[in-house]
Order: C-alpha cells, then structure tokens, then sequence
C-alpha cells in the first residue's frame, strides 16, 4: 500500500472520528443548555409530584452529578454502544430507533433514488432552450418552498383532488409514492442543477474539443464524457444532502402520518426525552459519515486524473546543475 493511500485513509478516519466526536458532544449539550428543570418538563405541568420525588428521578437518570462527569460517562457509554435509556418509554435507545428505523431507511433510500433518477433526467434532456427556463424557474419554486408545503400540495392534488394515491398509511405500496416524491423533489432540484452546471463546464474543456475533432456526436460526447464529469459534483452533493433527507422525512412523516423516526423524534423532542433525541442525533452523524466515505472512494472511479499518481520528477545531477 502506498504512502498516499495510507495518508488518504488515515484523513478519512480523523474525519470520521471528528464528525462523531463532534456530534456526540452536540447531542449532549443540545438538551442541557435550555433553561428549566428538566425532570419537571419530562413529568408535565400537570403532574402534582413533590421535591423528593423529583430529586430521586434525577439521581436514578444521573442528573445530579457534575455536567463533565456526565458528559465523559455518556462518551464511555458509546464507545460500548450504549445509547442509553429512554427517559419516557424506559426501554433502551437503540431499541427504541430500531423499531421505527426500517420505515425511515425504506423512505429516505426511495426518495434518494427518485431524486437521483429525476435529477439526471431533467440534467440530460433540458439543457438548453426554453426547455432549460422551464426547468429552472420549477427548480426555483420548488428550492424556495417547504418540505411539508409541497407535502401538502401533492396530497391536496393527488390523493384528495385526482384520488390516485392513499391519503396516509402503509398498507400498500403506493402509500410511500407521495411522501418519496415530496422528499426528493427539492434533493431533485439541487442536484439536477449542479449536474447540469458540470456538463456545461465539462463540454467547455479542451478535451471536448478533442472529442468532436475525432468526429463524435452530440449523444456520445455527452454519455461518455460530460455525464462522468458533472456526476463527480452530484454524487458529492447528494451525499451531503442525506441529512436534509432523514431531517425532511421527520416533517413528511408527520404530514403523511407514517410510523418512523420521524414521529419519534418529534415526541422526543417535546416530552424532552434527551437519550433518545441524542440517539438519532448520532444515527444521523453516522450516516452521514459512511455515506461520505464511500463517495469519497468512488471519485477515482468517476474521476481519471484522481487515481493518476503524480510522478516522481529526478532531481538533476551534480554536472547538469552547474
């Protein structure tokens, strides 16, 4: 193995091992920094429950004990794969993700794949023309509106209006057609926009020059080499843009009333069930990090001059520096 291959996979570990870091720390001052009693906000305003009560929650949970003590005692509990206990349900953390995550993943990944396919459609057959003005005056609507709007719009237009898909639920198949789209139409616009924008630079170069002089056409330049530069910027976008799907998917899983995490975190962040927001917190951190990861493996493959190895130029000799 190389030296820039070693040095390119301990980057990539620093980063990953940063990015956690990061978020767990995120994930334990998130709660911590508001004000108020956080046993009371976790009982209710209605809860008639007296000081000692409170007082032994609060050592059974160990929020009684110095702020950095709890802090390295949550680090030590990750680094054992513990994400704790819910405070409301009092069941594990990773158990209480788990059950909700296969519905999330099942959304998140149709969405990803929707977006990605409109994306490249629209990149590839609207370029130019008034075709091109159509797309991105829709590509500005859409970037400009939110999530549970056009949410809302397509359930108003589709499922009320037209009646072709199910109002809400999962019963069938087609329940999941709605909330994917409204998830990847705004990953759709930002993605379709980069793409096209890395065609346009790529058929400027001169190696497109080169591509027409030996007598190719339109279709193949564009297939065979524009496409695999503009991907290289779209695949990177569309990795960091996994967040803003697991974020979109707890507003579309609301609007559309569908089991997930979703839903789960926004009853944890209400009844401020702490261990459970951070456990999403660090599942979201950890996703993003193994998505980029393996985006950041596959450049080379789009990518010819990222696994062409600069040579070594020979320093000249005694004689020829004279």
């Amino acid at each position: 193995m190389t030296r820039r291959a070693l040095s390119r996979i301990a980057g990539l570990a620093a980063s990953v091992l940063v990015v956690l870091w990061g978020a767990a720390t995120l994930a334990f001052l998130a709660f911590r920094i508001i004000p108020g009693d956080a046993v009371s906000v976790m009982l209710g305003p209605q809860a008639q429950v007296s000081e000692e009560v409170k007082a032994g929650i609060r050592t059974e949970l160990g929020l009684d004990r110095p702020p950095l003590e709890q802090y390295f005692s949550y680090l030590g509990g990750l680094l054992r794969g513990d994400l704790g206990t819910s405070y409301q349900l009092r069941l594990p953390v990773a158990e209480v993700i788990g059950r909700q995550l296969g519905p999330t993943v099942q959304l998140t990944t149709v969405a990803l794949l929707i977006a990605l396919v409109l994306a490249f459609v629209v990149a590839l057959f609207a370029r130019r023309g008034v075709a091109r003005g159509v797309i991105v005056t829709a590509e500005l609507i859409v970037l400009s509106s939110p999530v549970f709007w056009i949410g809302l719009v397509l359930l108003g237009v589709f499922a009320f209006g037209l009646g072709w898909f199910p109002v809400a639920g999962t019963r069938s198949p087609a329940t999941i057609v709605l909330p994917a789209v409204t998830l990847a139409l705004p990953i759709a616009a930002l993605i379709g926009q980069v793409l096209r924008d890395g065609m346009d630079q790529a058929e400027r170069q001169p190696f497109a020059e080169t591509v027409r002089a030996r007598g190719a056409g339109q279709v193949r330049l564009t297939l065979h080499h524009t496409v695999r530069h503009g991907a290289a910027s779209a695949l990177t976008l569309a990795a960091y843009l996994v967040g803003s799907l697991l974020g979109g998917a707890v507003l579309v899983e609301t609007v559309f009333a569908r089991p997930g995490l979703g839903r789960v975190t926004l009853t944890a962040i209400v009844d401020r069930d702490v261990p459970v927001v951070a456990g999403v917190i660090m599942l979201s951190a950890l996703v993003f990090v193994v998505v980029n990861v393996i985006v950041e493996l596959l450049h080379p493959l789009l990518d010819p001059r990222l696994r062409a190895v600069p040579a070594a130029i020979p320093a000249p000799e005694i004689g020829e520096r004279r």
